[in-house]
């Protein structure tokens, strides 16, 4: 990297808004050269997803490497000092709350990753050769580490000299608002859009509070299915509640090492369609049975009712993690479903045992429907028609 490609040091920093710009913009050209690397990759797999073109695939990620370095390179690089920077003088300001260790720590990971960045594109290895290559796939982690998780870095350096808002209402309004909002909640006419939640840790939610056909926009903090909610303000339109309430701050994730933009490579899978068409282009019992196998296949190669099984517990999962009363009653019915998908997969297994176990064939009075009818050959005269009955009525 040319030393141009940073700030003067004795001039000014970027702006908070161009610094959390920088940031959203890397995370965009980033999930762009990812799209077009799986594009790449999908050309190299069957289509059970494994790999049958070693060659091309790392061709494909080479590239897409090379691509992630270049746009941090012009597009972060500038500003990545200073964005932390920036992240860091918000994060000592704010209010004590239970995410502010984890984005403290997501932060000096950030940094980690831009002095290890930094160093390789000080030194670079000499352009096209195997050792850029290993270069640019050993900066792969710190790449996406900042393309997922840049945003909080930005998100908090947005928030630098900018007035954190406060919608507060007197007590006599609050508790009015809040009675009027439980009424209509008990009616059924306290209709939830929008949820996020503020820097403090405290969820906001934007409801539309209906009374006599007449709707206000009213905001609540707290769970809106658990007792202790309260409204803290009320406004014309979701703009104007926008303007006035806390900022939101960016939502957490289910798994802490999970990666949007460093994923392993997809495990081979049979999709529903091919064990269906496995079915009806089958003759033995065999063949049926086999298809039936693949769906309960359990594993790497898991089949697709053992992957629906894996959803829905992955799915009851979030919906716990939410911790709202309506997110744990959601999570108890995926959990039943669950164990009923469980149940089904057993089931289903031991009736493709019992129909590999049946010796037989179909019967050769099933036979198949020709779709292409014979032509006659070129340069031939085809038969001719039949002559027609006649259809003049006879006279007695």
């Amino acid at each position: 990297m040319t030393p141009a490609s940073y700030p003067s040091p004795d001039g000014p920093l970027p702006a908070p808004p161009e610094l959390a710009n920088a940031a959203r913009d890397f995370r965009l050209r980033m999930a762009v050269i990812d799209c077009e690397a799986e594009a790449a990759l999908d050309m190299t797999r069957d289509r059970h997803g494994r790999t049958v073109n070693a060659g091309a695939a790392a061709t494909a990620r080479a590239h897409r490497d090379k691509a992630a370095v270049e746009a941090y390179t012009t597009h972060l690089a500038p500003y990545a000092e200073a964005l932390l920077d920036a992240a860091r003088l918000v994060l000592d300001e704010l209010p004590p709350a239970r995410h502010l260790a984890g984005w403290r720590a997501i932060l000096d990971g950030l940094a980690v990753s831009t002095a290890e960045i930094g160093r390789a594109l000080d030194h670079p290895a000499a352009l096209g050769s195997p050792a850029e290559r290993a270069q640019h796939a050993a900066l792969r982690p710190h790449l996406a580490a900042w393309a997922d998780y840049g945003s909080i870095a930005g998100n908090l350096a947005d928030q630098l000299g900018s007035q954190r808002h406060k919608a507060p209402l007197a007590d006599e309004e609050q508790q009015l608002w809040t009675e009027r909002a439980q009424a209509a909640q008990r009616r059924g006419e306290l209709e939830l859009t929008e949820s996020w939640y503020a820097a403090d840790g405290q969820p906001i939610t934007l409801a539309h509070l209906v009374e006599d056909d007449d709707s206000t926009v009213v905001a609540l903090r707290g769970d809106p299915g658990a007792p202790g909610w309260q409204v803290i303000g009320h406004y014309a339109h979701e703009y104007e509640a926008g303007k006035d309430l806390p900022a939101p701050v960016p939502p957490g994730v289910l798994r802490a090492d999970v990666s949007r933009f460093n994923r392993p490579a997809p495990a081979p899978e049979l999709s529903l369609q091919d064990l269906i068409r496995d079915v009806v282009e089958g003759h033995s019992a065999g063949d049926a049975s086999n298809a039936l196998l693949g769906a309960v296949q359990r594993g790497y190669a898991a089949g697709p009712m053992v992957r629906l099984q894996e959803l829905l517990e992955t799915a009851a999962q979030f919906a716990s993690a939410l911790e709202t009363v309506q997110g744990r009653q959601t999570a108890a019915r995926l959990t039943a479903l669950s164990r009923q998908i469980e149940f089904l997969t057993r089931e289903v297994a031991e009736a493709a045992e019992d129909l590999g176990a049946t010796v037989a064939v179909l019967p050769p009075h099933r036979t198949p429907v020709l779709r292409a009818r014979p032509r006659p050959a070129v340069g031939t005269t085809p038969p001719s028609p039949p002559p027609r009955a006649s259809t003049t009525a006879r006279h007695r």
